[in-house]
């Protein structure tokens, strides 16, 4: 307890009120320890305040303390788990799970959406400032959930229009990139998802402005989604919102076709 003598959080308030019924039924904390199931050192350590109780340990005091409910509501509640996805993301992944069609110019990277298991794990593991194996684990499980979507039914329309260089930096190493490629080009053959690559070769380009996700939701209302250094936002009003529609129509009519792009891939694979 600290110099006040006034708890200073919900786990020093509830240990306040366990002693009290506990002092109140007449019990020692070794006592009170051997009637629920755990030693006189943790009960202490909750009277404490220096750890909150876990598992069964207040619904089982409550009842040997004839506490009537108090404990359990005085219970300090588990913090809520944080999501892996960045705040400025969650949005984008929600209006995602539902949208009729979804297409994405990127310039630097392989999409999330594209991404194997090894080289989402790789692009976490270069992030800066550095996660922790932990984190890096749930954010790759996050990516890879948000995969569901490719295989949803009803199909949803998905296109995609990479730059060359999304497919050319080797990203973990070249052996996780050559797999990389190998299941770009066996999502490249589904029948409702379309991949182009943009050659480097071109003169004219509509897409220096760069990468951006334009959403279709299942209600056929059209949005932008724009991301940055660790911020992002929506875009639905016009002029700005049918530029993109326009400016992505542009780009896939300057890349190569499926066909060349889903040869280009494999030969890329296969050189690797």
């Amino acid at each position: 307890m600290h110099s006040s003598d006034q708890p200073e959080s919900a786990a020093e308030m509830f240990g306040l009120l366990l002693r009290h019924f506990r002092e109140r039924a007449g019990l020692s904390q070794d006592q009170l320890g051997k009637r629920i199931g755990y030693s006189k050192s943790q009960v202490a350590m909750v009277e404490r305040g220096a750890r909150p109780p876990k598992g069964v340990f207040v619904h089982r005091a409550d009842e040997v303390l004839g506490a009537q409910g108090a404990l359990i509501v005085a219970a300090p509640k588990p913090p809520k788990k944080r999501s892996p996805l960045p705040d400025w993301f969650t949005g984008f992944a929600e209006v995602e799970t539902g949208a009729h069609a979804r297409h994405e110019y990127e310039t630097h990277v392989v999409p999330g959406l594209l991404q194997t298991e090894a080289y989402a794990r790789a692009v976490f593991a270069s992030a800066h400032p550095t996660y922790d194996d932990d984190e890096i684990e749930e954010k790759v499980a996050a990516r890879l959930a948000r995969q569901t979507l490719l295989g949803r039914r009803p199909l949803p329309d998905i296109s995609f229009v990479l730059e060359m260089s999304t497919l050319t930096r080797p990203i973990g190493s070249r052996r996780i990139l050559k797999a990389q490629l190998h299941h770009l080009a066996e999502v490249a053959r589904f029948r409702h998802v379309r991949i182009q690559l943009m050659s480097p070769d071109r003169e004219d380009h509509a897409g220096l402005n760069g990468p951006f996700v334009l959403l279709e939701t299942a209600e056929r209302k059209q949005l932008a989604y724009i991301e940055g250094q660790g911020g992002s936002f929506f875009i639905t009003d016009q002029p700005d919102l049918g530029d993109l529609f326009g400016r992505y129509s542009v780009l896939r009519a300057q890349a190569y076709t499926p066909e060349r792009t889903l040869e280009t891939i494999e030969k890329m694979a296969e050189e690797l």
